[in-house]
């Protein structure tokens, strides 16, 4: 008994349709009748169909069908399709290459977008529109940097940063820069003392409560006997 082992078949071009669906359309090439070729065809499209009805009422599935009849013969079916004949050239054609951008950041933790900006301030001539500018970047380095190194930057740095990234040609007001403060930046004590600020009900509250503890002389429930 001659074994019929897979490796030995021809390659399949769409193995998802299966070897049966390739043997058919192997059967198709072998009519020399067109009409009935062509017969034959649409009966296999309708088979082909039925592997997959959920999606039959799709637009294009008919035309994929087609497609994939023609791919499976190996582009070698003629056939009178609905749809244009894809041709082998259609579907290997490569891709564009896309072109990256090859600019070097200086300082990648800012971003693209704030040497962008620091480029685009060298044409403006307005005083009062580079420096509000400068300072909406310098409290937005801050941000990113806070957020890339978990830390917050000196003001020196800042400016330090800014010269370099505009090569000098942009006048910057270092003693306004200098008073910037970060929005993440709180000292402990500060937010305690806002906090009893927000809440001095709360603290009045919680010293009635005691002292009507005391007045009863009925121990809390939680102190120790």
């Amino acid at each position: 008994m001659k074994k019929n082992y897979n490796y030995t078949r021809r390659r399949l071009f769409l193995p998802e349709y299966g070897r049966h669906i390739h043997e058919m359309i192997d059967s198709l090439m072998l009519i020399e009748d067109r009409y009935e070729r062509n017969r034959q065809a649409r009966a296999v499209i309708a088979v082909m169909g039925n592997l997959n009805p959920l999606l039959r009422d799709t637009a294009d599935f008919t035309h994929k069908l087609w497609d994939h009849l023609f791919i499976m013969s190996d582009f070698q079916l003629d056939v009178d399709s609905p749809y244009p004949r894809p041709t082998r050239e259609d579907l290997t054609i490569k891709p564009r290459q896309l072109g990256y951008n090859q600019h070097r950041i200086r300082h990648k933790h800012y971003g693209r977008y704030v040497e962008c900006f620091v480029q685009a301030l060298r044409d403006q001539k307005n005083p009062h529109a580079v420096a509000a500018t400068i300072d909406n970047l310098a409290r937005y380095m801050r941000t990113k940097s806070y957020e890339y190194n978990q830390e917050h930057p000196n003001n020196e740095v800042i400016v330090k940063d800014l010269k370099q990234m505009s090569d000098g040609t942009i006048e910057i007001n270092e003693e306004a820069l200098n008073n910037l403060r970060s929005d993440y930046k709180q000292h402990f004590s500060a937010r305690q003392g806002k906090q009893q600020r927000n809440h001095p009900q709360q603290k009045n509250r919680n010293q009635q409560h005691h002292a009507n503890f005391r007045k009863n002389g009925t121990p809390h429930r939680n102190s120790q006997k």
